[in-house]
């Protein structure tokens, strides 16, 4: 009984403090959203403070819930947190209340499938770990910041704990706070940082959870049934490179290739989720062809410094038709249209004239609008056909620099237009040897 009191005192006087942190000042609160179980109940601490205080007759400042899909989820908890939001968002709409949700993404340029088949960067590793920065820390940066130019400042609030681990208890310990509990945020701008269950025990937040439905409706049972299955932690909303990487935990990326086994996958798929193998299969696949020199350029993308570099073409291309033919299998959207745009854009500035991802994507039964739609063969002029045929000539270049010249430079009489041209035609072939000798590089030119 006195332990039960203990929580409950322990509860009443985080809602206390949480109430006298908003009613402090005018700024608003962005609240970092996970899906996890600590920023979970950090959001539902901060709706049960706003029907208070809607029941109390008083108006209340925004609220601001950013949450992260780094479009490489696993499949159940990209479904659950995107759900969740909305229920939130729909709920608070209906209670009249100033709380409002989005769902953040990397740009196409910025996700790990363009840096990983687009560019060639290897798969991360604990010391290059490139995608945190682009997936999580800069989607999540932007829409903080749009609140910041709207309000002048905001207080963001994070599921953060001190037991978590010793490294998290120390990282708290060596925050330099305000009277509030309140520090800035050393890498956003006109953020203050607060952290409402700080002193909560991972006891403490499950306690809660179980005996408080969510405001917002429905339960808390199948993010529970996700812990169970997955035996891990969660990953928090990343805002900045401190954060450690969520690899082997519950909300880790599927394609993550940070640590040795992905522990989190194989304790869903030891749970019932059967169609996650091929995914899990396809992660260890990337970790092991990084390390395999044959795939990667003997130059860095400076073309300068000696390599390992990034994978080669005919490495990238093999990873995106695995990519498409895994997807076709498990029957998920794994890769997006405007991500296999920016893929197609990438390489035809460095090798590709012909589209090759248009063609691949179509063999899976994925029609993409390119800028420059693929050439097929019935197409082609059939005089050109002819002429290309007894020439030996690649009848897709022979057509790719027939449709430049006429298109682009149908008038010569400019200034330069002949040269220019020329050059055209000559980065054209070039790309094409390029490409046939990072396809088969003992090939006979």
């Amino acid at each position: 009984m006195n332990q039960v009191t203990a929580i409950d005192n322990k509860f009443s006087a985080s809602q206390t403090a949480l109430r006298k942190l908003y009613e402090s000042d005018t700024r608003p609160w962005v609240i970092a959203y996970s899906g996890g179980k600590d920023s979970t109940t950090v959001l539902q601490l901060s709706y049960e403070l706003l029907l208070e205080k809607q029941a109390e007759g008083q108006a209340g400042k925004p609220i601001y819930v950013i949450s992260s899909d780094t479009r490489v989820e696993p499949p159940n908890v990209a479904a659950y947190l995107s759900q969740t939001l909305k229920a939130v968002g729909e709920a608070a709409t209906a209670d009249n209340l100033p709380l409002h949700t989005q769902l953040v993404s990397p740009k196409p340029e910025e996700s790990f499938w363009f840096k990983l088949i687009g560019l060639g960067y290897p798969s991360p590793t604990r010391w290059f770990r490139w995608c945190t920065t682009s997936m999580k820390i800069k989607p999540s940066r932007r829409a903080i910041e749009n609140v910041t130019r709207t309000h002048g400042s905001v207080i963001l609030l994070l599921g953060t704990r001190r037991l978590e681990s010793v490294n998290r208890g120390n990282a708290i310990a060596a925050r330099d706070t305000n009277e509030r509990g309140l520090n800035p945020h050393h890498e956003i701008p006109d953020a203050l940082v607060a952290t409402p269950i700080v002193d909560w025990t991972t006891d403490d937040v499950w306690e809660y959870l179980y005996s408080h439905n969510p405001p917002w409706g429905g339960s808390h049972d199948f993010m529970l049934s996700l812990y169970r299955q997955a035996n891990g932690g969660e990953c928090p909303l990343v805002l900045d490179l401190d954060t450690p990487s969520c690899g082997g935990s519950r909300f880790g990326c599927w394609t993550c290739t940070v640590v040795k086994e992905d522990k989190s996958m194989q304790g869903f798929i030891q749970s019932g989720e059967q169609n996650f193998q091929p995914l899990n299969v396809f992660r260890d696949w990337l970790k092991q062809i990084r390390e395999e020199q044959s795939r990667r350029s003997p130059l860095r993308r400076d073309g300068k410094s000696a390599g390992p570099g990034p994978f080669n073409p005919a490495t990238r291309q093999e990873i995106l038709e695995r990519l498409l033919a895994l997807e076709d299998a498990v029957k998920l959207r794994l890769i997006a249209d405007e991500d296999l745009c920016a893929i197609q854009g990438a390489w035809n500035t460095e090798f590709d004239y012909s589209h090759i991802v248009s063609k691949l994507a179509a063999k899976y039964g994925r029609e993409i609008t390119m800028d420059i739609p693929p050439v097929s063969a019935s197409q082609t002029n059939p005089l050109l056909d002819v002429c290309a045929r007894d020439a030996d000539f690649p009848l897709e270049l022979a057509q790719h620099l027939f449709d430049t010249a006429r298109n682009r430079y149908a008038y010569l009489d400019r200034w330069g237009a002949k040269a220019e041209l020329e050059r055209t035609l000559k980065e054209l072939i070039e790309k094409d040897i390029n490409q046939a000798l990072q396809t088969d590089p003992a090939h006979d030119l």
